[in-house]
């Protein structure tokens, strides 16, 4: 760790509330601050649990970080077993950093426990889309903390027909406040910013885009099934509306004896899919829970990456899959452009017709031994802190 730079506080509360889940984009790009920030100064971890704040130190910030690797977690405490409606893991985990925080408050202390430890002039992070409750801002503010906030996407509140109606409320909440308190406003691209201006009015808020980092996966040996030993594609994601796999159960019956691999848990609103995905149609496979390493590993190895999202603010799988040089086919949206440029193969999600064409295509070339995939070096995190951490 370096001694040098600015103290940095990071919320680490959407990580440790989501302990024993599998990483979404919005996990990885929390715990990538949580490993890459303690090279630019000392790092300070801000917990918010439903019975207050805890504060980690730099040492707290690595056990934190080693326990994630390891999926290592201690006993329940007495706290956490009163509340018996939290989830297992992470009681667990909370239990945890109670016991190696540097101090704890109540709501209301927060401010006085931020001056005891902190210096002013603290660069508080918030970039897991945490909501801070009610008396946070205002925390922040009297300890002087220089605040950079980072919103993924504004897709709840552009597109509410594919979202449930808390996440709107949430959605909207978050960029208001964000706007009206927040010293910088991070955003993971262009695509992104234009958005947040145009729904962040009458607010100007001061925004930065810095594209975020993608490590080279590192795959694993992948599960065995029915497709072993054919073709196959694999799509990654949250199974809801915006993700759109509908389109591929539609065209599946037209493809050339090539299986689907649709890695991912089921989310909300898509009671359609999940009925036809329980009927098992054929040469389909659902393949939820999967390890990184194992989804990687299917990934490097497939036919191609299938991607019909409606609406992305960056969308870390088909960056992480062309990192892997497995050929992508994705829909027509901006940020593709902005990040991939002319790796992917594009085809419009309207015109269902150029997809069945294409995966078909895809599925001889990898029959034929002819995989083709652009060489591609995905955006690194070095880049990602180097523009965020001058821009403050």
């Amino acid at each position: 760790m370096s001694d040098d730079g600015p103290v940095k506080l990071l919320d680490l509360t959407r990580l440790v509330s989501r302990t024993g889940q599998a990483f979404t984009g919005v996990d990885r790009v929390e715990h990538a601050y949580l490993t890459h920030l303690p090279e630019f100064g000392p790092l300070f971890g801000l917990l918010r649990t439903n019975l207050g704040y805890l504060l980690l130190d730099g040492d707290g910030c690595r056990d934190l970080a080693r326990r994630i690797a390891a999926q290592d977690w201690g006993r329940r405490d007495l706290l956490s077993r009163l509340r018996r409606r939290d989830a297992p893991l992470r009681a667990r985990a909370e239990s945890d950093m109670r016991r190696i925080a540097l101090d704890r408050c109540t709501h209301a202390g927060l401010r006085r426990m931020l001056r005891r430890h902190l210096p002013r002039g603290v660069q508080y992070f918030n970039v897991g889309n945490t909501r801070p409750a009610r008396g946070f801002w205002t925390a922040l503010d009297r300890c002087g903390a220089v605040s950079t906030v980072m919103i993924h996407d504004t897709i709840p509140i552009d597109h509410p027909e594919v979202q449930t109606p808390q996440s709107v409320t949430r959605a909207r909440t978050f960029l208001d406040t964000a706007a009206a308190r927040a010293d910088v406003i991070l955003c993971n691209s262009k695509a992104t910013e234009a958005d947040v201006l145009r729904l962040a009015a009458p607010h100007r808020p001061r925004t930065v885009v810095a594209h975020l980092g993608v490590s080279v996966p590192e795959a694993g040996t992948p599960p065995q099934g029915a497709w072993s030993g054919a073709p196959y594609f694999v799509t990654l994601g949250t199974i809801e509306p915006r993700k759109n796999h509908a389109l591929l159960l539609d065209i599946w019956p037209e493809i050339d004896d090539a299986h689907l691999l649709i890695c991912g848990s089921r989310g909300w609103q898509n009671a359609e899919v999940f009925a036809r995905l329980d009927a098992a149609p054929d040469r389909v496979h659902e393949l939820p829970g999967m390890d990184d390493a194992a989804v990687f590993g299917l990934i490097r190895d497939a036919a191609g990456f299938l991607f019909p999202s409606f609406y992305e603010g960056y969308g870390l799988p088909p960056v992480e899959a062309a990192a892997l040089g497995t050929p992508v086919l994705c829909n027509t949206l901006p940020i593709y452009r902005e990040v991939l440029g002319d790796i992917p193969i594009y085809a419009s999600v309207s015109d269902r017709y150029l997809w069945i064409n294409k995966i078909n295509q895809m599925a001889r070339d990898h029959a034929a031994g002819q995989r083709r995939a652009p060489a591609f070096s995905p955006p690194g995190w070095a880049a990602h802190f180097k523009t965020v951490l001058s821009s403050i």
